[in-house]
């Protein structure tokens, strides 16, 4: 395969062996651009081939093999090494014209460190005010476009030419070790359009009009239950003002309401206060496909450590335990395991309860994270401007007279103006999947062409939500400020881009439960808001709700303490 040593003609055996290293190491590089590998074990086993031809000339021509090889073999891979690197810098890379940091140009490694961090939502923000709508990150664009290339750029119908399939970031984001984990089919990480479909279709009947009225009985006897435990706060104090972390019970209802409308199994979290730590679980379980993801070839790799992995072992495994226990449990019961059961277009050589398992554990994850953070944030932001939390109050009043038969009516939130406002101020200042969405050509396409952009295959392509909605080009004035006004004042001076704003995604591969997490939304706010005053605890910082949040794909939230007072008006 390699010349034979002789070929070479040098003036003495070291020049030899140096020009077998120099050469032998750009042609490894020129072949690992042209075929990159998908995992570290492959990319190993190419480069232990490509290693041959320094040693096996080191050992030919040089004397003290056991010095000199070592040697060549450090100069092979410190040669490929630069070589990758100032190809990547250098101007004949087919993105060399997009701006960008330089380690972000060199290495995907960077990336992983500061999503270690959780302050990739912050960091990419300051990049795109750096460096303009379109930045560059080794192989991959970040994109803010404008709303005319937001079709185009994440719509991905099997019919649409322009569109493009999810991006390899998929190939790196499981939850759990092993291939058994990896061969669930979840619908997140479909990245082929026709599987994407297939396993879209189960999950559009689950929440469809009529699947969300099998939710809403869970959901208010949750809310409910909600409310009970804070005036038990409030009746264990001595001056009628109770103190809770509104962020973790918001958070301990969210379990049990998934626990409920994706299981039929009651969690307790709520009557326990999570003790045993699961919500803390799910936290920690996002750590690892978070740096994974950002280098997904190095994924096996990752899972030989057990300190990358421990964080979501205890999730994953009592996931995959209620999956499992609800997948051989025989029940009419019509939760999201039943629709997703009774709907499945599952293939002959594909087994069922795999399949119906990861999809669960799917919904567990983004329903019960995604909802508890946008509540959560909703009461930071009323709390911080209490004038829209008085405001928000009075139209829940006016909708809901206060008497002792008054009912917060779930198919009249939707027409709340000013509760519908907040919510989408928030979802915009703060998105619960604030940095990657991710698409790419598909393989074997070449390439796709967006707009006056060439994206070559093998290329990803990053919308980030968190600095979009903060883009002045797409809304304006004030981009940083809360502000629902902007939502329902008409004036040539605002600037409302709706096209731009994408906290589900966009698209067929947008956010499938939507509807069941903006009547959540709606529901629970207005629960608190109609039966509470709430005001902040006494020395909380205000910076300190902004500077818990961690970017783990999606937002992970601290704590928020709160005072809480009944409301005489309202009544449950």
């Amino acid at each position: 395969m390699f010349p034979s040593p002789s070929v070479w003609q040098a003036s003495n055996p070291t020049q030899s062996a140096l020009l077998v290293d120099l050469s032998t190491a750009l042609i490894a590089h020129a072949w690992f651009r042209k075929y990159e590998p998908g995992s570290v074990e492959s990319g190993l086993i190419r480069l232990a081939v490509f290693a041959t031809a320094p040693v096996v000339t080191t050992f030919r021509t040089l004397p003290s093999p056991l010095v000199n090889v070592p040697l060549h073999l450090a100069i092979f891979i410190s040669i490929l090494l630069c070589s990758i690197v100032l190809y990547r810098l250098s101007p004949f890379h087919p993105l060399a014209k997009y701006p960008g940091p330089i380690f972000c140009k060199i290495s995907k490694f960077w990336f992983a460190w500061i999503a270690h961090e959780g302050k990739t939502h912050l960091y990419f923000d300051e990049l795109h005010k750096k460096y303009g709508p379109i930045v560059r990150i080794g192989k991959q664009f970040r994109l803010m476009p404008h709303k005319r290339d937001i079709h185009a750029l994440v719509q991905v119908p099997t019919n649409c030419p322009q569109g493009m399939p999810k991006g390899p970031m998929w190939e790196g984001r499981y939850f759990a070790p092993g291939k058994k984990q990896r061969s669930g089919y979840s619908l997140i990480s479909a990245r082929d359009f026709t599987s994407h479909a297939k396993l879209r279709k189960p999950w559009n009947r689950a929440f469809g009009s009529t699947a969300l009225k099998d939710y809403e009985e869970a959901l208010i006897a949750r809310g409910t239950q909600l409310v009970e435990i804070l005036k038990g706060t409030i009746r264990d104090s001595q001056d009628g003002v109770g103190h809770a972390d509104i962020s973790k019970c918001i958070s301990n209802w969210s379990f049990d309401f998934m626990g409920d409308a994706i299981f039929g199994e009651n969690f307790d979290l709520m009557a326990t206060n999570d003790k045993d730590g699961l919500v803390q679980a799910l936290d920690d379980a996002h750590w690892f496909p978070t740096i994974s993801q950002m280098v997904p070839w190095a994924w096996e790799f990752f899972t030989l450590f057990p300190a990358f992995t421990r964080s979501s072992g205890k999730f994953s495994k009592f996931a995959f335990q209620q999956a499992q226990k609800r997948g051989t449990k025989v029940t009419e019961k019509r939760d999201l395991f039943y629709h997703l059961a009774a709907n499945m277009d599952i293939d002959d050589d594909k087994p069922p309860l795999p399949l119906i398992i990861s999809n669960a554990i799917l919904a567990m994850v983004a329903g019960s994270h995604t909802t508890s953070l946008v509540i959560s944030s909703i009461m930071y932001h009323l709390l911080l401007h209490p004038e829209y939390l008085v405001r928000l109050q009075k139209e829940l009043d006016t909708a809901f007279p206060p008497s002792e038969q008054s009912v917060i009516q779930l198919d009249k939130l939707a027409n709340l103006e000013l509760l519908e406002a907040i919510i989408n101020e928030d979802l915009r200042l703060q998105p619960p999947v604030p940095t990657y969405l991710q698409r790419a050509p598909s393989p074997g396409s070449g390439g796709r062409l967006l707009k006056d952009i060439f994206i070559p295959e093998g290329t990803a392509v990053v919308v980030p939500p968190y600095a979009m909605h903060r883009d002045p080009r797409n809304f304006s004035p004030d981009p940083e400020r809360f502000w629902p006004e902007r939502w329902y004042t008409q004036s040539d001076r605002i600037i409302l881009d709706r096209a731009a704003f994408i906290p589900f995604s966009h698209g067929p591969a947008n956010c499938v439960g939507r509807p069941l997490a903006m009547q959540e939304m709606r529901y629970i706010t207005s629960m608190l808001v109609y039966n509470f005053d709430f005001s902040l605890e006494d020395g909380y910082n205000l910076k300190q709700w902004g500077e818990d949040l961690a970017d783990r794909f999606i937002l992970i939230k601290g704590n928020l303490p709160v005072k809480v007072k009944r409301r005489n008006v309202a009544r449950v």
